[in-house]
């Protein structure tokens, strides 16, 4: 709420000051629509947010359950635990992304016309695993139990699972994890000249479009890591990386960088988790 009022109140000021440049100086159009364009590019993330689409919806393993134990992202048995509690979900094609969509957040809900035992009151789940089968609709979801749930009208869960493929109502939405900071886990394959580390726990957009790693001892210097697979990044330095490092995380939408620094220490191990002081 207070995003949107903000949002929509620094639209309104800009709006204000171009029309009194438009009466005082002859400026061109095009050149506002572009200035207009470029400040608005923040805007976005926050108004997608009340838009609902429709898509598919089904469930899989325990009724009450996290679906799978970790899926494709990676995220292991952190899927079952806080904070993500099991409110989780397999992305078809579109929304798994070939990994590049591990993390984000939606909300999806279904409505009472559709099948009696709905709430509507919209659940947010994390992508956390791919459904590359799922491409009956362009977007699908393939919810824990648990997720799936919870959609339903109370004591009408067990009802509502029986429904099979749902047709729901779903939005992006920031993740918000109650100051839950970024943690790293060092893939267990890592050594002196290859690092690779899974990335868990982003709020805000949640999935990232770039992560770099930096040494201490070259400060000026930041190296960028690929995308390997689900939340997992990596770096073939091809000469012997000097810890600690320092990570820097690029958010898929918004574009704002955090930096974790040192957060990998010296003498770091393989198979080692990593927490961070900071978040988005």
């Amino acid at each position: 709420m207070l995003t949107n009022f903000l949002s929509i109140n620094t639209e309104n000021s800009l709006i204000t000051v171009i029309m009194a440049l438009v009466l005082r100086y002859p400026i061109c159009l095009f050149t506002l629509i572009v200035i207009f364009s470029l400040s608005n590019d923040n805007l976005c993330f926050s108004k997608a947010q009340s838009n609902w689409s429709p898509a598919g919806a089904t469930w899989y393993g325990p009724p009450t359950g996290a679906g799978s134990d970790g899926g494709a992202c990676g995220y292991q048995d952190a899927v079952e635990q806080a904070p993500f509690s099991s409110l989780v979900s397999a992305g078809g094609p579109s929304l798994f992304n070939s990994g590049n969509g591990c993390g984000a957040c939606y909300q999806v809900k279904c409505m009472k016309n559709v099948n009696g035992a709905c709430s509507e009151n919209p659940v947010r789940v994390v992508i956390t695993d791919e459904c590359p089968g799922c491409v009956s609709e362009s977007v699908h979801f393939d919810l824990s139990g648990t997720a799936f749930g919870a959609m339903a009208a109370s004591g009408q869960a067990n009802q509502l699972r029986n429904a099979g493929v749902l047709q729901i109502q779903y939005r992006r939405v920031e993740c918000d994890y109650s100051g839950t900071n970024v943690v790293f886990v060092v893939d267990s394959g890592s050594n002196p000249y290859y690092f690779a580390v899974l990335i868990k726990f982003v709020e805000g957009d949640g999935n990232l479009a770039a992560v770099d790693l930096q040494q201490t001892s070259q400060s000026n210097t930041w190296l960028p890591m690929q995308h390997s697979w689900g939340a997992v990044w990596k770096l073939n330095s091809g000469s012997a990386l000097a810890a600690p490092f320092s990570l820097r995380l690029t958010a898929a939408v918004s574009g704002e960088t955090i930096v974790a620094n040192n957060v990998i220490p010296a003498g770091w191990q393989a198979g080692q988790t990593y927490p961070s002081l900071v978040n988005f």
